[in-house]
């Protein structure tokens, strides 16, 4: 079985929660070189862009959503797209001001709201990397082996594991454990976000649980 921990957590209180399982750090910070390039911030290269981006390719899966993001000040930043540093990816409100959405490719005309975006360029792009990239897919493969009998913890910065839910950050751990788990998201299919009262509804069901 695969969970999800907080990266924050203090690994005792996961050891003690988990006592048998083996706990990976998959984040850009991690000091395992292999879970470290399970990031969205790995810089494998020549990923290539989504929709109308004229073969354009990107670093990693972060650079494709950030530099496709479209703020008040600042429309595509083509220089994110070859940043390989896994440093100085994101761009903010703070200094460009409104996000207005995502471009639909790097020479696309549409603006895709934060859902679309996150089905039509996050999820596709992350996927690519997991089935395109040899060494991702070799650790892939070893980590849906290894979660046959064993217990896996991969630890994330974003605990989000819902595509569907828009009030928080996707974790990217959770997307790898529904492709290893052969749920991750078909492009074929049409998926809605999830409404006020269903987000809510699933706080509440949280704090139930987490207290019993």
């Amino acid at each position: 079985m695969i969970y999800i921990e907080n990266k924050r957590r203090k690994l005792e209180r996961i050891q003690e929660q988990y006592p048998n399982a083996d706990i990976l750090d998959i984040t850009s910070a991690s000091k395992t070189k292999y879970a470290q390039m399970l990031s969205p911030f790995y810089p494998h290269g020549n990923i290539p862009i989504p929709l109308d981006s004229n073969g354009l390719k990107a670093t990693c899966v972060e650079a494709v959503w950030q530099g496709l993001k479209v703020f008040e000040t600042e429309d595509v930043n083509f220089s994110t797209f070859k940043n390989d540093t896994m440093k100085g990816l994101k761009r903010t409100v703070r200094t460009l001001g409104t996000p207005k959405g995502h471009r639909s490719g790097a020479y696309g005309k549409d603006l895709l709201g934060y859902f679309d975006a996150r089905m039509k360029i996050y999820l596709p792009t992350y996927k690519w990397v997991l089935e395109n990239v040899p060494t991702v897919t070799e650790i892939v493969n070893k980590i849906a082996e290894r979660a046959k009998d064993h217990d896996i913890v991969f630890l994330d910065y974003n605990t989000n594991t819902d595509f569907r839910d828009c009030s928080s950050p996707l974790s990217h751990a959770g997307l790898v454990k529904l492709f290893i788990e052969g749920n991750y998201p078909k492009e074929d299919e049409t998926y809605t976000p999830l409404s006020k009262e269903e987000i809510e509804a699933k706080k509440v069901s949280k704090k139930s649980s987490s207290k019993n």
